[in-house]
């Protein structure tokens, strides 16, 4: 199934291009899939249809659904509460019913993502849009999966299961309950779906299309979006310029607007390439309808985009080193930091940060140094001869 990601800062009609995009879609024989993280139907007012927490049909091959967090976090917190039962009891903890529960911050973001995995394991659609939140908000989402993954890792061990046939036994010399074993189990199936979740953020028919205005904030929100979207191992396969104006207006303040959006336009086409940069007319009204929605289409949905790559090249016969390259178009050198963790090296760009894995190769090696250079991060590694096999 191929995945469409869509995202931009607020208010620069993303809603309205994902719509449009799946309907589109649907109009051209793709049993298509529009997913809304927007709380109000936005979605329904574009297309003309309700729309709410169950998938819904809003055209011929066209299904919309916006998944309802409230709902799933009591559904989940109750049946915590059953399962902790006893450790609550214990605690004399007083219970919570379901019509008292509102989400906690982070709900709507998990309720995304469970959609967004089970729409994929549905083979129900062919094509799936998901109008996500505003950029700042995209990025967390996008990154949640791998991030709670390596909480769950590190605060539940999966290696410590081995031992659970002694907890009752050290539960019993420490004088308090050791974790049970729903605990564990609970941890495994959370760790289960966020795989599938980040399995489908990874695959190579997923990717993301950025929408904004054309004009300086637009093309702020483009770049900072870019580079954290590059820190995910992902770039913007379409930028769609929203809202363009005719370049015909004979009134000179929108003359003026329209040739600021040219300017802009030309930007995008010079760092993303002329094919990845797709105009969207403003319609001089707000879109309502299908009528409407037709010309607001991002491009034709082609196949899937090559996959981003993070190369480890072998220069050891030449510098005595091996290169790991990461893009990270746009970024600045002073925005970036460095810093080796063990087996893991933490990458620092601007307001965007990740812990990432060294791959094999490099955890036998030391840090040798790093460059920034046409928008590529070089970390070069010396092997260490202590842990590095020897040359015979």
């Amino acid at each position: 199934m191929r995945t469409i990601l869509i995202t931009g800062p607020g208010g620069c009609g993303r809603t309205t291009v994902a719509a449009a995009t799946a309907l589109d879609a649907a109009r051209r024989g793709t049993r298509t899939l529009l997913l809304s993280a927007d709380r109000t139907d936005t979605p329904g007012a574009l297309l003309g249809a309700t729309t709410g927490a169950r998938p819904a049909e809003a055209a011929p091959r066209l299904t919309v659904w916006r998944p309802d967090a409230a709902a799933r976090f009591r559904d989940d917190l109750v049946a915590f509460q059953d399962r902790a039962a006893g450790a609550l009891d214990l605690l004399g903890a007083a219970r919570l019913d379901a019509e008292e529960v509102t989400p906690l911050p982070g709900a709507e973001e998990l309720a995304v993502l469970r959609a967004l995995r089970d729409a994929a394991l549905s083979e129900a659609y062919d094509l799936l849009v998901v109008d996500l939140p505003p950029v700042p908000q995209a990025l967390v989402l996008l990154a949640l999966p791998e991030e709670l993954r390596r909480y769950l890792r590190r605060l539940l061990p999966p290696e410590r299961q081995a031992a659970r046939a002694l907890r009752p036994v050290l539960g019993r010399l420490a004088g308090v309950p050791m974790p049970a074993e729903w605990l564990y189990e609970t941890a495994a199936r959370w760790d289960l779906e966020l795989a599938a979740v980040e399995a489908v953020l990874a695959d190579r028919a997923t990717s993301v299309w950025l929408v904004a205005e054309p004009g300086p904030a637009g093309a702020d929100a483009v770049r900072t979006a870019a580079i954290g979207l590059a820190l995910r191992a992902l770039r913007p396969e379409a930028v769609i310029a929203n809202r363009v104006l005719p370049d015909t207006a004979h009134d000179a303040w929108i003359a003026g607007l329209a040739a600021q959006q040219r300017k802009t336009v030309e930007e995008w086409q010079g760092t993303y390439g002329a094919h990845a940069v797709h105009g969207v007319p403003h319609l001089g009204r707000d879109p309502r309808g299908a009528d409407d929605l037709a010309p607001l289409a991002g491009p034709a949905v082609n196949q899937a985009p090559p996959p981003v790559e993070w190369p480890v090249t072998d220069r050891i016969a030449e510098d005595g080193v091996l290169v790991w390259g990461i893009p990270l178009p746009g970024a600045i050198r002073d925005e970036l930091d460095l810093v080796r963790r063990g087996d893991e090296i933490v990458v620092t760009v601007g307001p965007f940060r990740r812990i990432v894995p060294l791959p094999s190769a490099l955890r036998r090696c030391t840090v040798a140094g790093a460059a920034l250079r046409e928008g590529e991060l070089r970390i070069r590694f010396a092997p260490d001869p202590q842990l590095w096999p020897h040359q015979v």
